[in-house]
């Protein structure tokens, strides 16, 4: 029985880039020897243990024939003859069939360590179109190592164009998009996992509403970028820049999905796309089955973002009422999140990344004041009905004189 390290772990470690997660293939071995050994079986479709300390994973060599269509029409065969090269020609890249003995000595049959070195994200074998969830894999190690300067592999790339145009990608399931998105979204430059699918037309097919984007005009006045798709990958970036929430990014990525319903006659204007928006993000979020905070927060940035980036001139009355439509009062965490989308979006224009959003500022402290004024600080004599109305003007007036204190937020 040999055991060896593979994968991730391999990989970064070679990169010198942090991981954290550890995975090893079993060589020689049988399930029953792993059991008598204390290791727990987690595995559904093949055998997978968990050390009986560690709980690292270990999974018995295997290959695995495509059998049906999507991403679990596999089938496997594991037995103590299956070799590690065998193992390591079915993974997706070559810098993912890389493995490692327990003295550090390095197995790499597929050039793995010289595509490292080119900074290219290449295939093993042709065996890759057999799995659809592989180009959404590699969209998300673009992102993850694009400040180490990788690329698709021109090859690669060709693949993953046949697996979008065959309807694989259709066969997967909702979880594993938005797992794969999701963790997408959390890397520094997930703008550029959308980029990636899109040149290889996969985001036409998974996220059409996004493709819609591109090509969409908006006034150069106010968008110097003018594409609506690149101004929202550019929001995107400010997202992660400032290494905002999962809940956050998703909601300044999909800001602006109502600007690829406007008519096109009247380009480049976009009135009422906030409303426009709502169908499209609803659609989005519920083909993904997106958790349902991720999706409210993500429809409030859609609705509301526009009267945020307005804040300075708004009413007392108008501010309070959006709050209010924010849920301030049960869920502040809300407005902090929803005004971190809004700065984002308004930092996503070509040659605006760094200006200065007062906006923000003066909408948490608005949040605060309100916030402060409660029921038990009311006149005794105030009963029922009068107490809802009061604390409501209790609060419009605190913002109307949290911005009288500030002459530049005067309408």
């Amino acid at each position: 029985m040999q055991v060896y390290l593979v994968g991730g772990a391999v990989r970064d470690q070679l990169l010198g880039y942090p991981y954290h997660e550890k995975d090893y293939v079993v060589v020689g071995a049988t399930p029953e020897q792993l059991l008598a050994q204390g290791y727990q079986p987690v595995g559904k479709d093949f055998p997978v243990f968990l050390h009986p300390e560690t709980k690292d994973e270990y999974a018995l060599a295997r290959t695995e024939r495509k059998s049906g269509h999507g991403y679990h029409g596999f089938e496997f065969y594991t037995d103590t003859s299956v070799t590690l090269e065998q193992d390591l020609i079915r993974r997706d890249l070559t810098i993912n069939a890389i493995a490692m003995d327990c003295d550090g000595n390095i197995y790499d049959p597929y050039q793995g360590q010289k595509d490292l070195q080119d900074k290219i994200l290449r295939h093993v074998s042709d065996a890759f179109v057999e799995d659809p969830l592989r180009v959404l894999r590699i969209a998300r190690f673009a992102a993850r190592y694009k400040a180490l300067d990788f690329t698709v592999a021109p090859e690669t790339l060709d693949l993953m164009r046949q697996l979008a145009d065959s309807g694989e990608l259709q066969a997967l399931t909702p979880e594993r998009v938005w797992k794969e998105t999701s963790r997408a979204l959390m890397e520094d430059h997930a703008d550029e996992y959308f980029e990636v699918l899109r040149s290889c037309g996969a985001l036409k097919v998974l996220f059409p509403e996004l493709d819609a984007l591109y090509g969409i005009p908006q006034r150069p006045e106010y968008h110097p970028e003018i594409d609506c798709g690149i101004h929202t990958m550019m929001s995107l970036q400010q997202a992660c820049r400032a290494n905002c929430s999962l809940d956050v990014r998703l909601a300044v990525l999909l800001h602006d999905l109502g600007k690829a319903l406007t008519p096109q006659e009247e380009w480049p204007r976009h009135i009422m796309h906030e409303e426009r928006g709502l169908k499209p993000v609803t659609e989005v979020c519920e083909r993904l089955k997106v958790p349902t905070y991720t999706k409210q927060l993500a429809l409030a940035v859609c609705k509301e973002h526009l009267k945020c980036h307005q804040a300075l001139t708004l009413k007392p009355g108008t501010l309070w009422r959006l709050l209010q439509r924010l849920d301030v009062l049960r869920r502040p965490e809300r407005v902090e999140a929803f005004v971190q989308a809004c700065e984002c979006d308004s930092r996503g224009r070509l040659g605006l990344e760094n200006r200065e959003y007062p906006q923000a500022q003066y909408v948490l402290d608005a949040m605060q004041v309100v916030r402060s004024i409660k029921a038990q600080d009311l006149p005794p004599d105030v009963q029922g009905p009068d107490i809802g109305e009061m604390l409501i003007q209790r609060r419009i007036k605190a913002i109307e004189e949290l911005k009288a204190k500030q002459p530049q937020l005067q309408s």
